[in-house]
């Protein structure tokens, strides 16, 4: 393993969302990641049929583990004795039910930081409701900012939720605890709620709204489509082209790459004149073809850009000249990310079929041949190899 995180082990208990996409995070940056995936009477489970393209699951390999069992906890608890972190996506309760919860952990290696994904968080008045990102950016009043005039709250995906407000939220708090570790020599419990995490995405626009710069009649302010220089306009292929020329020197480029003169216009600082300014924006974007927009608008200040389908970026020089993707066992894909300048990280596996590895990834935590064996043969584990 190569990158920033090289030597960490981590044990990731599976699940969808969040959690998966913060242990593919750690396992980018070099991290050693076995995934703890369930059993059932037909076999592993996982979250798709074609494991090649669910990529969070990159990077670690799986063992398939019968919770339920009594003896499948133990095999997490030994596991437990040897790693750094753990990380679970239970509903509160549920892994101190099963035998796995923190205290137990804690106690086997107290040196472990401890993981924990969920929606509400582990405590509070709707800490056991059910959801999915979506509630939970609705819940804390982010879903209420997003949206164009006139129209609903718009599902931004689930990059809010999942992935920045759950997975980047979660594995941001597992490196400080263990950057505290450092110091105190002891884990600790990490609760991160995607409630919480999102909220903090959020925080200058709970700032702005308080001031009044910042309106809640959504598509009306600078940045969530209402102002026509921070804006997504069609071009003449049916394509879009983006404008974010927001400061006046990138503005007055852009009226120059339009070829319109601040004069014979409406005032760009009056919202009141905003909708008039588009529609002229839109006429004369919708003139030329996105191509001919990037070739115009090249060496320009203007801060415009082609707006891309997942289809065209291995194809982009900027994107191809930086590696952003890259192809692993023919699955096109972003690369891990951020760049360091020692320690690069680089992809290592590519997704594994839930309990792909079981019986190697074992060994490798400290089972032996015999051990394997005997919790195959009472169905413990599978038989993956």
């Amino acid at each position: 393993m190569t990158g920033p995180l090289a030597g960490l082990r981590v044990v990731e208990i599976g699940s969808i969302g969040p959690g998966p996409f913060c242990a593919m995070m750690l396992a980018d940056m070099g991290a050693e990641v076995i995934r703890v995936d369930r059993l059932d009477s037909g076999g592993p489970v996982g979250p798709g049929s074609d494991h090649a393209h669910e990529l969070m699951n990159r990077g670690r390999r799986s063992a398939g583990v019968d919770l339920k069992h009594p003896r499948g906890p133990g095999v997490v608890l030994r596991l437990v004795e040897q790693a750094d972190v753990l990380i679970e996506g239970f509903r509160p309760g549920v892994a101190e039910r099963l035998g796995i919860g923190p205290e137990v952990c804690l106690a086997r290696n107290p040196r472990l930081v401890y993981g924990r994904m969920t929606g509400y968080g582990q405590d509070g008045p709707g800490a056991e409701a059910v959801g999915h990102d979506l509630n939970y950016i609705a819940a804390n009043g982010v879903l209420s900012l997003i949206g164009r005039h006139g129209q609903p709250p718009t599902p931004p995906l689930n990059l809010v939720g999942d992935i920045g407000g759950g997975g980047l939220i979660l594995a941001f708090g597992l490196l400080a605890a263990l950057f505290e570790r450092t110091v105190s020599g002891r884990g600790q419990v990490v609760d991160a709620a995607m409630v919480d995490g999102a909220a903090v995405l959020a925080t200058p626009f709970f700032g702005w709204v308080q001031t009044g710069e910042w309106s809640l009649d959504r598509g009306t302010n600078m940045i969530d489509s209402g102002a026509p220089y921070y804006e997504v306009y069609e071009t003449a292929d049916g394509r879009w082209l983006s404008v974010a020329a927001v400061e006046p020197r990138f503005y007055a480029a852009l009226l120059a790459l339009f070829e319109l003169d601040a004069a014979d216009l409406p005032d760009r600082d009056d919202p009141a004149t905003w909708p008039a300014l588009k529609e002229i924006f839109a006429a004369v974007v919708r003139s030329r073809t996105r191509e001919e927009w990037g070739s115009l608008a090249a060496g320009l200040d203007a801060c415009v850009a082609p707006v891309l389908g997942p289809e065209e970026v291995e194809a982009d020089e900027h994107l191809s000249a930086r590696g952003t993707f890259v192809r692993k066992d023919g699955v096109l894909q972003p690369a891990p990310a951020p760049r360091f300048s020692r320690t690069q990280a680089r992809l290592t596996r590519p997704p594994a079929r839930p309990g792909e590895h079981t019986a190697e990834a074992l060994a490798d935590w400290g089972f032996s041949a015999a051990d394997v064996a005997d919790l195959q043969a009472d169905k413990v584990i599978g038989s993956g190899q």
